[in-house]
């Protein structure tokens, strides 16, 4: 039987599996079975805490999507893995340091039992997004649409639209996704500007589908709107599950919001039982 918990962040949702043994291990096929919503439990992505590989984090965090693929970034994510580690008596310090596939990040618990996560230096190198592009542009044309493209340790493309409820964004998705531009796929952000301390934003991940809110995604979209200058350093970000802060200071990126415990289970995966 395998011990988990259900978490959500802004609606963005998760399984988290304590796996400091380092014990257990999961398929592809299995992961896809667990996050199926009439047949599994469901989720967005699931998170794995894990031990760290130097003392110079506290743990490691992986984090796999619902169609088995294994992913570098969840901002969302990471405010429910250090509110995971505190309930449960795995950290007692704060901040909590965690290791990425894509570097270090630093989560903090705030007094409100909101965290805020420093998800660090948003990278615009093609080759590192990765990107097949010539050379470094702030906006790019792709399949006839206008788009930024950066990396907050996953990639993402964002689109900005005047209306996000008027226009068919799976389909502006579709066509990203399926081009050859983005050879590791791309999530592909909507962002709708407001002022320019507030945005509405959807985002289509890769591997999942549009989800209710995707952290590193709100983190993408303000960094790309204040390099077309048309956002300040600290904007509130409308998600269709909730609302988050990210503040950019030129160098870093920060995200602030909540995360909540759902409910505790067990499941056999040889029977399906849970």
């Amino acid at each position: 039987m395998i011990n988990f918990t259900k978490m959500q962040g802004l609606g963005n949702d998760f399984i988290v599996i304590n796996n400091i043994d380092g014990d257990i291990s999961l398929s592809v096929e299995e992961i896809r079975r667990l996050s199926d919503r009439r047949f599994g439990v469901g989720f967005d992505q699931l998170l794995m805490v894990e031990s760290p590989s130097s003392n110079d984090v506290d743990f490691r965090y992986v984090i796999f999507n619902a169609d088995g693929s294994e992913v570098s970034q969840c901002g969302n994510g990471a405010r429910c893995f250090a509110l995971y580690v505190r309930k449960k008596d795995l950290a007692f310090m704060n901040p909590i340091t965690v290791e990425t596939n894509s570097g270090k990040l630093t989560l903090t618990i705030n007094k409100d039992d909101s965290v805020s996560v420093e998800m660090g230096e948003p990278n615009f190198t093609p080759s590192q997004i990765p990107f097949n592009a010539h050379e470094e542009s702030i906006s790019y044309d792709i399949e006839g649409l206008e788009i930024g493209a950066l990396s907050i340790g996953n990639p993402h493309a964002i689109m900005v639209l005047d209306d996000l409820d008027s226009n068919n964004i799976n389909a502006f998705a579709l066509k990203i996704q399926k081009s050859n531009y983005f050879p590791e796929g791309i999530n592909v952000g909507f962002m709708q500007i407001i002022n320019n301390n507030e945005i509405r934003l959807r985002v289509i991940e890769r591997g999942v589908g549009e989800t209710l809110a995707c952290g590193s995604g709100a983190c993408a979209a303000v960094v790309y709107g204040n390099k077309l200058g048309q956002l300040e350093s600290k904007v509130l970000v409308h998600l269709s599950g909730g609302d988050a802060s990210v503040e950019f200071d030129g160098k870093k990126v920060f995200l602030s919001g909540p995360g909540e415990f759902v409910y505790e289970g067990s499941i056999n995966l040889r029977s399906g039982s849970s």
